[in-house]
Order: C-alpha cells, then structure tokens, then sequence
C-alpha cells in the first residue's frame, strides 16, 4: 500500500510535491504559519488539558478555508530536542483527532506542557485532545 501523499498509481512528475495534507482526510487542514494568526488564536477560546492546551478561534467568514492548526512549545518545555520531539506527538494527534472532531473555520494551536507532552502515553494524549475539543465546542452556558 503507498502512503496517502504518493501518487495513486505509482507515477510523479520530476519536482512534484506531495501535498502537506493527508489526500485521506474530507476536510482540509493546514498549518498555521503568521504569528498574527497565533496571536488571534491565544485571545480566543482556550481549554487545559492534561498533556496540552488547545487554542481555537472561529474564523471570520470568507477568511480561509477548511480546518487551520498551529503547534508551539515554549522553552519551559526543555531543550530543542524536547521541544522538537512534543510537537512531533502533538502534530500526530491532531492529524488522527482533527478531521473527526474540527470543525471547518476554526484555528486551533496546541500548546505543548513541560515533561506532560512528551511523556504522556500517546493513546492518553489523543483522548486529552478529544476531551479538550468537546468542551471548546461545547454551548456556552
């Protein structure tokens, strides 16, 4: 079986890239990039969890398209290679949790916590991050 990015039938042009999103996932998700729309995200909505703290933001109409995510740790975390390595788990649970559970015209950042991110059981990381999102979404009271 190939992976989602490689072409369906074995065949690529010489300098075609492979798309950044999976072709598997029906909603499109990219990566946040400007800091501005990091800084727009941290004034919005935010929930604690165990091993992280999600950010989300609804996007104004017309903004962008499909789901946007961003990914940080700060130095609290440790060293680059901590760094690094906490949000390599957080990228990989949002790619499993994010297209069933994001909604299209939301940004969400996940923010990695010392030791937590790294060290949580990945199955524990993936239900925190399920967790998270339900309370973001749910009704205010």
């Amino acid at each position: 079986m190939t992976p989602p990015e490689a072409p369906r039938d074995g065949t690529a042009n010489h300098g075609e890239t492979p798309p950044a999103v999976s072709v598997c996932a029906s909603t499109t998700i990219t990566v946040l990039r400007k800091r501005s729309d990091f800084l727009k995200a941290a004034r919005a909505r935010r929930q604690g969890a165990g091993s992280m703290m999600v950010q989300a933001l609804k996007r104004a109409e017309g903004e962008a398209q499909g789901i946007r995510v961003g990914f940080t740790c700060s130095k609290k975390v440790g060293n680059a290679v901590a760094r690094n390595r906490a949000k390599r788990r957080l990228r990989e649970a949002a790619r499993l949790v994010l297209p069933e559970m994001g909604r299209p015209g939301w940004d969400y950042v996940l923010i990695g916590r010392p030791t937590d991110t790294a060290a949580r059981p990945f199955d524990a990381l993936l239900d925190d991050l399920r967790r998270a999102l339900r309370k973001l979404h749910a009704p205010k009271p």
